[in-house]
């Protein structure tokens, strides 16, 4: 007697209920299993009703809305805008748009993306001729919207990505005028990072009963949890030669390190460029032809480390970015989280690195908190462990350089050498070329752990109640020799500052000042920094034994074609 045959379950996404030209495309994409929140929401969203959900960066969320959406879109029917997108940033919604066009392939689907930064032009041309699923900025919707280019009379879903973001990026009126365009009876969709009390609000306001799905770090994307969390306490002037030492011995693929402004912006991007590194800037002051020249050299290798603002590096995804440096303790915890996010997606391994001072130890705990996780604190790299890391690298690269087939093609080069030195000397200059070549500074300074800072100050109450010493002053306000002595003596690695007598209005900028010094002075740019420029002077780090040197040798050049004096900075 033959047994029945057996209907094998449907596994993977042919569970979920997707039209077969959906899963046809994600096979094309090579997408074998779900995610977890594309597990748990793609079956809610497909019965129609409104949802909140919230997941980590990198976990498949743009996947989870965008594959419901497409699942109710006809390829027969007119192009009519059914569903609304709404992310904060252009690079975003750029993102989201190409997700969804290459989800949506098999079924024609026409996706039209809006933001600010593109000539409007272009984009009323898109609108006209018809689009199932609109991507947009709040503000550049708001636009279209007022103009009549935007008609969302047919709109039956609307997508709030990165909410979190979105209000507190100031667009909490623009997203209030647009659901206000939408029918009532649309289906509202709202994604977070984390969800805030004022999220909350936003769903009690806008959505009817919806659905909720959190998916814990635990339960995230491997990629997640391969993030490795390090801070480093450092005090403010030495965090330009602290990110300079942490980079020299981490030795990233690429990296976007976190700045508050954008004047810190450009100005640590100089201060990196003149260490040698190649970094580009990123942040709001910059028109889109310039965001996405900066993006292009990000993405193809040519820059390897981008320094932002949040504003500006907010959707971004860069499949060669392996480390996140924030220069400072983001103050809102949800910040950092979306920060981090930008790292380990999809499996990938990354490194969270930050750079806290003393006073934001209160800013950690609240992040620890909000992550459950215990971020390891490390202290700063001394000279000799990038003595070590240098020499590690070296001999990496020179054992993948005796690997290679070419090594014939220079022999030429070794026979004209040849009986002029030993072998040994040949081959030790040959490095010393490699390094100078790929920018391998000697920095010769310590860096002062700040970790233990309030210990040292409680030490120095006990000397002194006001606790505040000025170089060269001693207890009681008096100036003398043996106050001299005294810090000479305990200011081995110590950075001390030179005061130039030009600023912004003379148009400098850290480049001119680390290149003056380091010609100069004969100083290497890892021995420079911090730099702060007023409007009518200067003040530069160096180390503390080259004060001298460096006041009289560059006191003897020109500065953006001006004399310039320079002496020791005292605050």
């Amino acid at each position: 007697m033959n047994e029945p045959s057996r209907t094998e379950e449907p596994t993977g996404f042919d569970a979920l209920g997707l039209r077969p030209e959906l899963l046809k495309s994600l096979a094309n994409l090579g997408y074998e299993e779900p995610t977890p929140i594309q597990r748990e929401t793609i079956p809610l969203l497909g019965e129609g009703g409104d949802l909140l959900g919230q997941a980590a960066t990198g976990t498949g969320k743009t996947a989870a809305f965008a594959l419901p959406l497409l699942n109710t879109i006809d390829p027969l029917d007119a192009p009519l805008t059914t569903s609304l997108v709404l992310v904060p940033t252009r690079e975003l919604a750029v993102q989201v748009s190409e997700a969804m066009f290459k989800y949506g392939s098999e079924l024609k689907v026409k996706v039209v993306p809006v933001y600010g930064g593109q000539p409007i032009q272009r984009q009323l041309h898109a609108l006209k001729r018809g689009a199932h699923v609109v991507v947009a900025t709040p503000g550049r919707a708001l636009d279209h919207i007022r103009r009549g280019s935007l008609d969302l009379d047919a709109v039956r879903h609307v997508v709030l990505d990165e909410a979190d973001e979105m209000l507190d990026m100031g667009f909490a009126d623009d997203i209030e005028e647009i659901l206000g365009a939408t029918p009532d009876d649309r289906q509202t969709i709202l994604f977070s990072a984390t969800l805030p009390p004022r999220i909350n609000k936003i769903a009690e306001q806008y959505q009817r009963d919806p659905a909720r799905v959190q998916i814990k770090r635990s339960d995230t994307d491997p990629g997640t949890a391969l993030i490795s969390q390090i801070v480093y306490h450092v005090n403010r002037h030495h965090k330009s030669g602290a990110l300079g030492r942490i980079l020299d011995i981490e030795a990233p693929t690429s990296a976007i390190v976190f700045c508050r402004t954008r004047t810190e912006v450009d100005e640590l991007t100089e201060t990196m460029n003149g260490r040698g590194y190649r970094a580009e800037a990123l942040h709001g002051g910059m028109d889109q032809k310039q965001r996405d020249r900066v993006m292009g050299r990000l993405r193809d290798g040519t820059a390897e480390l981008l320094v932002a603002t949040d504003v500006a590096a907010r959707g971004l995804d860069v499949d060669t970015l392996s480390h996140v440096v924030n220069y400072d303790v983001p103050s809102a915890p949800e910040s950092y989280v979306h920060r981090i996010g930008r790292v380990g997606r999809a499996g990938r391994e990354g490194v969270a690195i930050t750079l806290a001072e003393p006073r934001q130890k209160r800013l950690l705990q609240n992040i620890e908190r909000l992550t459950k996780q215990t971020i390891e604190v490390r202290k700063i790299p001394t000279v000799a462990d990038l003595r070590n890391r240098q020499v590690e690298l070296t001999v990496k690269a020179v054992s993948e350089a005796l690997a290679s087939d070419d090594l014939d093609d220079y022999g030429s080069v070794l026979d004209g050498l040849d009986g002029a030195e030993s072998d040994r000397r040949i081959a030790l200059a040959a490095i010393k070329l490699m390094h100078e070549a790929r920018g391998t500074f000697l920095d010769e300074v310590e860096i002062p752990d700040a970790t233990f800072r309030k210990e040292k100050d409680r030490h120095r109450k006990r000397n002194d109640k006001s606790g505040n010493f000025k170089k060269g002053e001693r207890r009681n306000g008096e100036s003398g020799p043996d106050s001299k002595k005294r810090h000479a003596s305990t200011s081995n690695g110590d950075t001390g500052f030179v005061y130039v007598s030009l600023g912004r209005k003379a148009g400098v900028r850290p480049g001119d000042l680390v290149g003056a010094i380091a010609n100069e002075a004969g100083l290497s740019g890892n021995q420079i920094g911090p730099i702060r420029i007023q409007e009518n002077f200067s003040v530069v780090g160096v180390p503390e034994q080259s004060v001298d040197k460096v006041s009289k040798a560059v006191s003897a050049t020109m500065l953006r074609g001006r004399k310039v004096r320079v002496r020791r900075y005292n605050d």
